[in-house]
């Protein structure tokens, strides 16, 4: 028996080769779609962090934290790690925008993610996200967590967006399931 196929509306952000996927996205609803870089730096991440990347208890990573827009306005915080051993003196590392997106450097040195689990959460916004998302505290967001492994099943990049819920395109899994 084949196993199912999940296909997703995060399958472009996976993806080597699709560009700016949030752009492609927010144009097809008819907006404009950009990101902010607001920097880039190796750090000792939390635990939780740690544990998905396999770092150990001081291994570091590189986080890419960046501003999502849509039409100019904030909608969206996304910080992306990846383990140092990896991404340290790649374009990953740089505070500037990567060409083609991270997935397509990660595809270049040979760990195209191959398998990818997300998690889904709600909550309120700490007084920092109020801040940079220009919200109120009555506003929820939805935590996206999203580890992706290469073909070997190592961790190559951990994705944590906060998104406004009522700016949200939303989520949407679909499942095939094979027919004998």
């Amino acid at each position: 028996m084949s196993t199912p196929r999940w296909a997703s509306t995060s399958d472009p952000y996976v993806i080597p080769g699709v560009g700016d996927a949030w752009a492609k996205e927010a144009a097809a609803r008819g907006r404009t779609g950009s990101q902010q870089l607001l920097g880039v730096e190796t750090v000792v991440p939390d635990l939780a962090i740690r544990t998905a990347l396999d770092l150990g208890d001081e291994g570091r990573a590189v986080v890419r934290r960046r501003l999502i827009l849509e039409d100019d306005q904030p909608v969206e915080l996304a910080d992306s790690y990846y383990p140092a051993w990896l991404a340290g003196g790649t374009p990953l590392a740089e505070n500037q925008k990567i060409r083609g997106g991270a997935i397509a450097v990660l595809a270049q040195l040979g760990h195209t993610p191959a398998t990818v689990t997300e998690n889904i959460t709600a909550r309120q916004p700490t007084e920092a996200e109020q801040t940079e998302l220009r919200i109120g505290d009555h506003e929820p967001l939805l935590v996206m967590r999203r580890l992706n492994r290469n073909g070997a099943g190592r961790p190559v990049e951990y994705v944590i967006t906060h998104t406004v819920a009522r700016l949200s395109p939303g989520f949407t899994y679909q499942m095939q399931i094979p027919v004998e």
